[in-house]
């Protein structure tokens, strides 16, 4: 079977930042077949149509004004069950060690990549992943992130690994609503009574349980926090 997987980052700049503004490093990913691509684009347009929003779809632009459509995508996003999965990883920024990276940051941020997608990957499956365009020190990151995760998946078939803008990718900004939703609840940055913290809400009302990590085999939304100091 083929899948698509589309990703984003929230605070990508956490361990370069001398005021870093969150304590962890989040990376998502929207996990669907390929045959469902199509209608949910079309479904996203019907949305963009009745709430009148047209704009690039970001956790940053949850409003008043709009959230109704923002609720409407969450809506979307729950009504197709299993089909439609989002998995991300929480890296705690006071654990990380680069030194066990040669002391290359941008190689440390692309092995948390891995281990979002790898876990995922399914034996006999296609796959294809769209990430958010992002300025890399080494071109070939994203060409290097494909040959390693087809290293470690034998049986599965990993076309690609790609940029692309996420104002051009209507799936990547889906990710980032989401992924913003639980940056916010697991960061502590939500405002009380916002629409951010209405939306949030939302999430975890549909879950039928509030934001946190969760068990590996958790399938809907599953929220990996990854442990960097060892043991158990």
């Amino acid at each position: 079977m083929e899948f698509e997987v589309y990703c984003d980052e929230a605070f990508p700049d956490l361990f370069t930042s001398n005021t870093p503004k969150a304590r962890h490093l989040m990376i998502g990913s929207l996990w669907l077949p390929a045959t469902l691509r199509d209608e949910l684009k079309s479904k996203i347009k019907e949305l963009r149509a009745k709430h009148d929003a047209w704009g690039e779809i970001k956790w940053s632009k949850v409003s008043p004004s709009k959230l109704g459509f923002f609720l409407d995508l969450v809506d979307l996003f729950f009504a197709h069950g299993e089909n439609l999965r989002f998995r991300c990883i929480m890296v705690e920024r006071e654990h990380v060690d680069f030194g066990r990276h040669n002391g290359d940051q941008e190689l440390g941020f692309y092995k948390f990549y891995y281990q979002v997608l790898h876990q995922w990957i399914q034996d006999f499956n296609e796959y294809r992943i769209f990430c958010d365009l992002k300025s890399n020190r080494d071109p070939e990151r994203f060409q290097t992130l494909r040959r390693v995760l087809s290293n470690a998946n034998l049986s599965a078939k990993v076309h690609c690994v790609q940029a692309l803008p996420s104002r051009e990718v209507v799936l990547i900004q889906l990710c980032d609503l989401l992924l913003g939703a639980i940056s916010a609840r697991v960061n502590s940055t939500l405002r009380e009574g916002s629409a951010k913290e209405r939306l949030v809400l939302e999430v975890e009302e549909r879950l039928g349980r509030g934001i946190a990590p969760t068990y590996r085999n958790t399938k809907k939304v599953n929220i990996f926090k990854i442990n960097l100091q060892g043991g158990w």
